[in-house]
């Protein structure tokens, strides 16, 4: 494509933070996300976490007899050796912790399900959403990021989505039936137990803020060592570093950024730590408090009650700190859906129709009609008013210098981008009002830069057109003078290519390119660059195998070898996005003007 990609300046209030950009945005990623919004991801699954709740609430309940059955064991059992009643109260007791012990695997079941299916929605929803995107958007942003925010940050969040909710369910419940119980025992006793909550609030809540924050900055530290993974340990980034000797630089690189992980993990880790030891220290004590208020004179509580409310406070104290820890674990993790949510909410530039027309016969007559765009962030035109009337069946080929706007302009047929002004149509429908999936079925595009999946060269060319049988492949195979070539590896057609097909030269690669574009038998082909890789004797076949298959077919063809256009229907040369001259190869030679030139 074009070398006009959009370049815009610093941002303010960004700053540099070693090999990277920190924008304003980047600094205020822990901002606030609607706790409704993420509770909108658990709708769906409303029926099964109502059983949870129940499940939950039943375990909490039978849990808090208990210490009830403790109590009437030292109260009466014990005292006055009834060995009936003991055996009945022990067995009560065995049998409480079996109950709440399998509810809680029915629990845990549940509830990890729920929360991987949530997981699972997320991803796919990403996902797809990015697979929207237009290639703008791709073009600006780095691949190692967006492979972050769906793998680091995703992952992040799964211990919040998979056990927040029934975490907090579980621990208010059992808060709430055991402040019941330690209610009915003793009020004094317990209000001097709830003394604690005030303090370990407000500590918690500091906690969480400074936990936020670091999570943001592990997140992009993240996404910036999957940057230098993907750009250090491709093919292509193996290769520049080895001719270039540039291997310890990119090793220091990761170095740096690894180390930079360690500190902020142990920074997450320690955040607030001495804050909750002191919290810790003071939900100890109370116990001593509670002992000393039933040594006084006036006080007439049985040792049954108070061993029954000790055990009690215990409990209380236990989901009291886990309900602490959850709202720590749930604000820090607020970035983490801040990051994923700003990915959901990016607009899609090139969307389907509203309302989609469909084309039932597809001629391919090709109309530019006064097509004009430019990129973000440039002060001049890519294309400007460029008009072009292509007939169908007919071949028309695109010249000029490097960066002219031939790339941007045929790249607008397939929609890779819109026009700012104008329209590009097809048999008199503008591209724009029909669905991509009909529109990728009419135009074929070969790039000069071929991208080859790491799987067979069969899946490859299969990868066009999913339901192709044999014959149809290796037919679009011999129509790219590649068949005989595929046909004499050691496994065929089920040969795997390698990463991004680096086993092939790059005239081997751009011929099954081409097969795989010809397997789709698209009505319009758009051919940037085609054969640029191809040597002279190969690219005269493939031209051959072109011509034959052009028949009934638009051809648009962008060339910088004027040769392999010498016999188009008609010429266009592109010079700072508009047309300066258009016709055939004899009629531009003959006008001694800007083609003359070029072909001389």
């Amino acid at each position: 494509m074009d070398p006009q990609q959009n370049r815009p300046g610093r941002p303010d209030g960004a700053e540099r933070t070693g090999r990277r950009t920190v924008t304003a945005a980047e600094k205020e990623q822990a901002r606030e996300v609607s706790l409704a919004r993420i509770g909108r991801l658990f709708a769906p699954h409303r029926g099964p976490l109502a059983v949870v709740t129940l499940i939950i609430v039943a375990s909490s309940v039978v849990a808090m007899a208990s210490p009830f059955l403790l109590k009437a064991v030292i109260d009466t059992a014990l005292p006055e050796r009834d060995l009936t009643l003991l055996v009945w109260l022990t067995l009560g007791m065995v049998g409480v912790a079996a109950v709440t012990a399998a509810l809680g695997v029915v629990q845990t079941w549940i509830s990890t399900r729920v929360g991987q299916e949530v997981m699972h929605g997320l991803r796919t929803d990403v996902f797809a959403h990015l697979q929207r995107q237009s290639l703008a958007f791709f073009t600006r942003t780095r691949t190692g990021e967006v492979q972050s925010r769906i793998t680091n940050d995703i992952g992040g969040m799964q211990s919040v989505v998979t056990s927040t909710a029934t975490s907090i369910a579980s621990n208010l419940t059992t808060v709430i039936a055991t402040l019941v119980a330690m209610l009915a025992l003793s009020w004094q006793l317990t209000l001097i137990s709830l003394v604690v909550l005030p303090p370990s609030i407000w500590l918690s809540r500091r906690v969480a803020r400074m936990r936020r924050t670091i999570t943001a900055r592990q997140q992009r530290e993240l996404a910036d060592l999957n940057v230098t993974v993907e750009e250090g340990l491709s093919i292509s980034g193996i290769q520049l570093s080895k001719t270039l000797g540039a291997g310890p630089a990119v090793v220091d690189r990761f170095t740096q950024s690894s180390e930079r992980l360690v500190d902020l993990e142990l920074r997450s880790q320690l955040a607030g730590r001495w804050r909750m030891a002191a919290t810790t220290v003071i939900f100890a004590a109370i116990p001593a408090v509670i002992y000393l208020s039933a040594g006084l004179p006036t006080n007439v509580m049985t040792i049954g009650t108070l061993v029954a409310f000790t055990a009690l406070q215990g409990n209380l104290f236990r989901p009291i700190t886990g309900l602490l820890n959850v709202g720590v674990s749930l604000v820090g993790s607020l970035a983490l859906f801040a990051r994923i949510f700003e990915y959901l909410d990016l607009p899609v530039e090139v969307d389907d129709p509203a309302e989609p027309v469909s084309l039932s016969q597809v001629k391919g007559h090709v109309r530019f009609e006064d097509v004009t765009f430019g990129y973000p962030g440039s002060d001049t035109a890519a294309v400007a008013g460029v008009t072009l009337d292509v007939p169908a069946g007919t071949t028309l080929a695109l010249v000029g210098e490097t960066g002219s706007g031939k790339s941007t302009l045929a790249s607008m047929v397939p929609r890779l981008q819109d026009p700012d002004a104008g329209r590009i149509t097809i048999d008199g429908v503008d591209v724009r009002d029909l669905r991509l999936a009909d529109l990728a079925g009419i135009v074929g595009v070969v790039s000069q830069e071929t991208y080859l999946l790491h799987t067979t060269v069969r899946e490859n060319l299969r990868y066009a057109k999913p339901a192709a049988t044999d014959a149809e492949i290796e037919a679009a195979a011999k129509a790219a003078q590649v068949h005989e070539l595929i046909a004499s590896l050691p496994e065929g057609y089920d040969t795997v290519v390698g990463s991004r097909g680096y086993r092939f030269s790059g005239g081997e690669k751009q011929r099954i390119a081409i097969a795989r574009t010809l397997l789709r038998d698209p009505k319009v082909l758009v051919l940037d660059e085609a054969t640029s890789a191809l040597d002279t004797e190969t690219e005269r076949a493939v031209q051959h195998a072109f011509a034959t298959l052009a028949e009934g077919r638009t051809t648009i063809t962008i060339a910088h070898r004027l040769s392999t256009v010498r016999d188009a229907d008609q010429i266009a040369v592109i010079d700072h996005g508009r047309v300066v001259e258009r016709g055939t190869h004899e009629t531009l030679v003959a006008g001694e003007g800007r083609y003359a030139a070029l072909a001389a």
